[in-house]
């Protein structure tokens, strides 16, 4: 069968119609997805380089969640140190009553309440963790702070028990002798000295990471606005083409009614 031929007037307004709805498709196209580039045959340049800002923006996003249990653990452990704070102060408070007082028995029952303030710091010292992770409880933290763990955060634990970092030792002889009271007092001033230098170490290491948290989804944010602006389509300018190419559509298929009558008069003069 032989190709059929056609009149140059209709050939070339059918090319300009084909070329408008090739147009109107790809414009639909934009408008659905909301981007102007959806493939590398688009636009490879901006497809690849918003591709690999795509990937950094969501490897970066998933650090925030490490970030974000990191800075909850630390908090964990911050409310730790203060919570033991209170009870070695409650401690100092039963010392000073025994240093007030010559009666055995009431120094007997102070070292009593003594002991059992310090069995709850070491209870306490324990309930401090997060996720399996207790910087109270000689536990080390390691926060990851880029996509490549290059730059980490490392945050030495420490074992805040009686027996441990803060060597308060049990009360001897149930406090009879003023001596063991006088070393109760010392040690319980060592220990607040002790707390106070580790929250302050806690809150350093909650600084820099709550820094790079916000840096991070500044980062995020620049990266995902930097693929957006290579990728995205203007809504408002594709709707107004894709009207203007819907009007040219009516006048292309106009144009080539009226090509092929046209052609259809030509015919007329050989009957």
């Amino acid at each position: 069968m032989s190709d059929i031929v056609l009149s140059n007037g209709v050939r070339s307004n059918l090319l300009e119609l084909q070329q408008t709805s090739n147009l109107i498709t790809q414009t639909q196209t934009r408008l659905a997805t909301g981007k102007r580039v959806n493939s590398a045959l688009d636009n490879p340049i901006n497809f690849f380089t918003a591709q690999g800002l795509s990937v950094r923006a969501n490897d970066l996003n998933s650090l925030l969640d490490s970030m974000s249990t990191g800075i909850n653990t630390i908090h964990a452990a911050d409310n730790g140190i203060s919570a033991i704070t209170k009870l070695v102060q409650s401690a100092q408070s039963l010392v000073s009553q025994a240093q007030q007082s010559t009666d055995t028995t009431v120094r007997a029952t102070l070292a009593t309440q003594f002991d059992s303030l310090r069995a709850q710091i070491d209870q306490l010292a324990g309930d401090a963790g997060i996720n399996g992770i207790n910087l109270l409880n000689g536990d080390n933290l390691t926060i990851t702070l880029n996509e490549t763990a290059t730059s980490t955060v490392v945050i030495s634990g420490v074992t805040d028990t009686s027996a441990g970092d803060l060597s308060i030792t049990a009360a001897a002889n149930n406090w009879a002798a003023s001596a063991d009271i006088a070393t109760a007092a010392t040690e319980l001033t060592t220990a607040l000295v002790t707390l106070r230098s580790q929250s302050q170490a806690l809150s350093s290491n909650l600084q820099i990471v709550q820094i790079r948290q916000n840096f991070t989804k500044a980062m995020i944010n620049t990266l995902t606005t930097g693929a957006d602006s290579l990728t995205l389509a203007d809504s408002n300018e594709e709707g107004a083409n894709l009207l203007a190419l819907q009007t040219r559509q009516q006048l292309s298929t106009t144009a080539l009614s009226l090509a092929a009558q046209a052609d259809q008069n030509v015919l007329r003069l050989f009957r």
